[in-house]
């Protein structure tokens, strides 16, 4: 028998295998496509992260910069004069000032190229101070009633005095769990929410020590809650004078207190300057936007007047 062998490939298997080879050649394809669209998102990713960092650093720096200038005002006030009012340099706001032309971002995005500071300097004593609620480890009781007056003028619980007070009294004895050092750390007090802390954000501060309230700066709220022998209406009238001529010293204050009502005004109560200020900051650029505050002690006069940072808190804003 005879068989007869033909290399001759049928044409359909001929077909087949290019099919194979045509799909494998797309799928080869699609897989190359894949890793170098993977490669260069990974890239980008790596770019744009860099990007975001160096961004914030350089917030970051801004808003220290602002901070020593801030510190450079209130030292140059210092040296002027001990009495600290409104319509001091301090007090002037710092509108949304653009600073795409002295600070280089390094970015060709358009939206990037404009960096953007404002800021602000509060004055610190002008807000209820917390620390004056306990002498030592004891609650004062005139202290506890000026803050109870306070919270019912902003229609709040007066009955947290007590319990922030406590808080305090056990911080100052070394026993509380978390120590109180601002004015967001009152909400580890037992009842303070975060619709209060935000409440009291403009009247309340709590400092190192003890301070007297400055009636050049104190808003009416924390005036009428300390002078409870005269009416808010009363109190109205004295920091609208104040806006005209503002105090110069504690006699003056004194003196058109009793125009007013004869009041005997209590010995440390009152102040016509202050030592410590809160600095708001704010930067935007491009992509980064960051926000802070700080506290300033100031110390000494004339030419020895100083400036201390005690703390910084900053938080990425939108």
């Amino acid at each position: 028998m005879r068989f007869l062998f033909s290399s001759r490939i049928p044409s359909t298997t001929l077909h087949r295998q290019r099919g194979v080879a045509v799909i494998t050649a797309l799928l080869l394809a699609t897989l190359a496509i894949t890793i170098v669209a993977s490669l260069f998102w990974q890239q980008q990713v790596q770019v744009r992260s860099i990007e975001n960092q160096r961004l914030q650093l350089q917030t970051q720096w801004i808003l220290r910069g602002a901070l020593d200038w801030a510190s450079l005002i209130l030292r140059e006030d210092g040296k002027q004069s001990s009495v600290d009012y409104l319509s001091e340099p301090w007090a002037t706001p710092l509108a949304e000032t653009r600073l795409d032309q002295y600070v280089d971002d390094g970015s060709t995005d358009q939206e990037a190229s404009a960096a953007v500071l404002s800021g602000y300097i509060v004055d610190a004593q002008s807000r209820y101070n917390l620390s004056n609620l306990v002498n030592g480890k004891i609650i004062d009781p005139v202290a506890l009633n000026t803050f109870s007056r306070l919270l019912s003028a902003l229609h709040l619980d007066a009955a947290l005095a007590q319990s922030i007070a406590q808080t305090l009294s056990s911080q100052q004895a070394g026993t509380a769990v978390l120590p109180l050092k601002n004015i967001e750390d009152l909400l580890a007090v037992p009842g303070v929410t975060p619709a209060l802390v935000n409440a009291l954000n403009e009247f309340v501060v709590i400092l190192p020590q003890a301070t007297p309230i400055n009636v050049n700066t104190a808003p009416l709220e924390v005036l009428a809650a300390r002078l409870d022998t005269l009416s808010r209406a009363q109190v109205s009238s004295m920091i609208a004078e104040r806006t005209q001529h503002y105090y110069t010293n504690l006699v003056d204050f004194q003196t058109r207190i009793n125009a007013v009502k004869p009041t005997v005004i209590a010995a440390g109560a009152f102040s016509v300057g202050s030592n410590y200020f809160l600095v708001k900051g704010k930067v935007q650029m491009g992509r980064a936007a960051l926000a802070s505050w700080s506290l300033i002690q100031r110390s000494g006069s004339g030419e020895g007047t100083t400036t201390k940072l005690l703390w910084s808190r900053e938080s990425p804003t939108s």
